[in-house]
């Protein structure tokens, strides 16, 4: 458990933005021996592979035995989380402060945002189209009024988004100053190289564990990266076994979830079917249905904990635990692609990874979130479950979970990988 815990806590501090989090599983896969193959070029495959689009990555190992009719063994979980993205000419400021431009990225708790170190991650693309990662380390802090000049503060905090939430990063005059060219030098490039960027904010507190037995743990950007973590860390695993049958088992890390996946590197987009397709040797008709109709797709994403301050807004009879194991989330509306058959499959494997699980289903007056599994459900007509890891202060800039969670979700993605006869 420690030694999950520690390389988990690695991963998160490696990936505080989407493109870094692709960047740092493929740097993994790469160590683990998988080939890493360009969408533009004509494939010669080996067993386990993997493509990068964007801040997605798609990854699979396939047994020697794959056709164009092997069904597949897919979790989908997603790298982006809510918070700020940089605007076009971020350089700005007010009343002798250097501040930058930034727009809410996704639907962030936005209070816990406020008086935290930040740092700017993302990458640069320079005129040739070459793109450059970059990250800054402690940069930004969004300073909240002092009470003294609001008495009202703790009665009911207000935060317009355009006025309220820019972050500072410096004093002097925003017309001598360039932000741009700070990210620029970092990345070892002139500001007039870059033609275009993609820079999101992201805590710079390093993860750690407190409580009692430090059992607890807290993190930015658990919601979703708990899931790309373990879903990494079962195909590396399962990977590794020799096996002539058996499905493909992917891994389908998308961006922008939080944005509601309408992009090309996100679930709805054609990323996921089109490397399907190309894995199983393009087949069409018949035969690609014939795979899809024995896949599953597990839809690995955080989910709630029942939060001991506000128990009313949770269903009265199913109230998970941090520590009780991974969810299994359902929902009537088909918010969660969880049916019955799911809900078995998800039993089996549990029970084959010897890992105990907690149903979650929203109270019915509190309006339930969604997931890429309905999309993969709706695009591909595969199976899909929806699971992922119980947390507190969820789309807050530190999330918390129980340390026995994560490694449990992992452990039981293994067994979905590797389902017994």
């Amino acid at each position: 458990m420690d030694a999950y815990t520690a390389d988990f806590s690695a991963f998160l501090q490696a990936s505080p933005s989407s493109y870094h989090a692709a960047a740092e599983v493929a740097r993994r896969l790469d160590a683990a021996g998988f080939t890493r193959l360009s969408e533009s070029e004509s494939w010669t495959e080996a067993a386990s592979n993997y493509v990068v689009r964007d801040g997605a990555v798609i990854a699979w190992s396939q047994p020697a035995g794959a056709g164009p009719t092997t069904p597949f063994r897919i979790l989908g979980a997603h790298t982006d989380s809510p918070g700020f993205k940089l605007k076009p000419k971020p350089t700005i400021g007010s009343h002798g402060w250097l501040q930058a431009g930034v727009e809410v990225y996704g639907g962030p708790l936005l209070n816990s945002w406020l008086d935290r170190e930040l740092e700017l991650a993302g990458r640069l693309v320079t005129r040739n189209g070459t793109e450059h990662l970059v990250r800054t380390g402690p940069f930004l802090r969004i300073p909240q009024l002092a009470v003294h000049l609001d008495r009202e503060a703790n009665n009911g905090l207000t935060l317009d988004r355009q006025r309220h939430l820019t972050p500072v990063f410096g004093v002097g005059n925003a017309s001598k100053a360039d932000l741009v060219a700070h990210l620029a030098g970092l990345a070892g490039l002139r500001a007039a190289d870059v033609a275009g960027y993609d820079i999101l904010t992201a805590d710079t507190q390093p993860p750690t564990t407190f409580g009692l037995g430090h059992e607890l743990f807290a993190a930015g950007r658990l919601d979703n990266l708990s899931s790309v973590y373990a879903g990494l860390c079962a195909l590396i695993q399962v990977s590794g076994r020799p096996t002539e049958i058996g499905p493909i088992s992917v891994l389908a890390a998308f961006d922008h979830e939080e944005l509601g996946s309408q992009s090309r590197s996100g679930a709805s987009g054609p990323l996921l079917d089109d490397i399907l397709t190309r894995i199983g040797h393009g087949a069409t008709g018949p035969q690609r249905m014939q795979a899809y109709a024995e896949s599953w797709c597990l839809s690995a994403d955080a989910g709630h904990a029942v939060h001991p301050n506000y128990p009313e807004r949770h269903d009265p009879a199913n109230t998970p635990i941090l520590g009780g194991g991974p969810l299994l989330k359902i929902n009537a509306n088909q918010r969660y692609a969880t049916d019955a058959h799911g809900a078995a499959l998800w039993a089996r494997t549990c029970a084959q990874a010897n890992v105990e699980y907690q149903e979650f289903v929203s109270n019915n007056t509190v309006p339930c979130g969604s997931t890429i599994g309905p999309l993969t459900a709706t695009r591909l007509g595969i199976r899909v479950v929806d699971v992922g890891v119980p947390l507190l202060s969820m789309h807050s800039a530190r999330e918390l979970c129980h340390v026995n969670d994560p490694q449990a979700l992992s452990a039981a993605a293994a067994a979905f990988f590797a389902p017994e006869a």
